[in-house]
């Protein structure tokens, strides 16, 4: 059922299962009240641990290789990666969780530049569509959001957009076997590491309290999981698609803090929140729709045949054969 469906839908479903899982994360950074430094330590050490026993159940030995062949993305992905979760806890401490969630709206078409212009990934104009009504809708968010919290708030904000763009675009440029990309989830534990190193130079190596430590060890049970989807999405879209799924938590986080911290949004975000959802959802069952009307036709599977060869070739211990444009 699931190799059936069509290759970016399954991204899709991937990516958004991850986002969703995501969503609760600027709910517990508000309701927590240790200290950024504290707060990311904790979150480096659980969220590296858990990843770094995922990766190792699933690659033993083969680990260090795995890793060693993401190239450049070995550097850049960890980096961006720590870089986003530091400026999103910070500007979630210095201004409304609105005005941090809607700065998102930013990554999908800071992505879809960065793989255009560095690594030539071509977008459909399906996607630049639903790029352009997201933003609408994220910016139709802001509206109500800004000037309720601080302009440094806002300025640190902007860095976690940026930083979504690098992880998911250079991830995406990775090759693999087949159609899907290469395998990043790897590296994610580097940037944990990176995470925690500096926050234990700030002295945040220290065992929270009472209701601190438990939202932080329930941070630690599901952002795992959310993350390695969300990474392992960038091996079936292009980093513009990937980010521009990441816009539900924009949504979805909104409604969460409104329900426990009482930062109630305005209409226009209500408004704004609906349009993202729509443009995803049509643009979704439009895609389900084209591959069932191309498979009653009679037209081949390109993508099947494809993912054959290269593993065809990859059992006789021969490089898997070009592919061509994956997006």
């Amino acid at each position: 059922m699931w190799k059936r469906l069509p290759f970016r839908l399954r991204g899709y479903l991937i990516t958004m299962t991850g986002v969703l899982l995501l969503s609760p994360d600027a709910l517990l950074v508000k309701d927590t009240t240790v200290d950024v430094a504290t707060f990311m330590f904790w979150r480096g050490l659980l969220l590296g641990g858990v990843l770094l026993l995922i990766a190792a159940a699933r690659y033993r030995e083969r680990l260090p290789a795995a890793i060693r062949a993401c190239g450049p993305a070995a550097l850049w992905c960890p980096l961006a990666f720590a870089a986003s979760a530091w400026a999103f806890v910070a500007a979630n401490r210095l201004t409304s969780a609105g005005n941090v969630l809607v700065m998102l709206n930013l990554a999908p078409l800071a992505a879809g530049l960065i793989g255009m212009l560095l690594f030539g990934q071509r977008l459909r104009r399906q996607t630049w569509v639903v790029i352009a009504v997201c933003i609408a809708g994220a910016s139709l968010m802001a509206v109500g959001e800004v000037g309720q919290g601080s302009l440094l708030g806002l300025a640190v904000a902007l860095i976690v957009p940026l930083s979504i763009a690098i992880n998911t675009t250079v991830a995406s440029a990775q090759r693999g076997s087949g159609r899907r990309g290469l395998d990043t989830t790897v590296i994610l534990p580097l940037g944990c590491l990176a995470m925690l190193l500096p926050a234990a130079v700030m002295g945040g190596a220290r065992l929270p309290e009472g209701d601190d430590l438990q939202r932080l060890l329930l941070m630690g049970a599901f952002l795992p999981l959310a993350y390695f989807l969300i990474q392992t999405g960038a091996r079936y879209l292009p980093g513009a698609e990937v980010s521009l799924v990441m816009l539900l938590e924009t949504l979805v986080g909104t409604l969460l803090v409104w329900w426990w911290v009482g930062e109630v949004p305005t209409a226009l975000a209500f408004a704004g929140g609906g349009m993202i959802v729509v443009a995803m959802l049509a643009s979704s069952l439009r895609d389900l729709y084209r591959q069932r009307r191309k498979a009653a036709e009679g037209a081949p599977d390109t993508r099947r045949l494809r993912d054959e060869a290269a593993e065809a070739s990859l059992e006789r211990g021969e490089p898997a054969p070009s592919v061509g444009e994956r997006h």
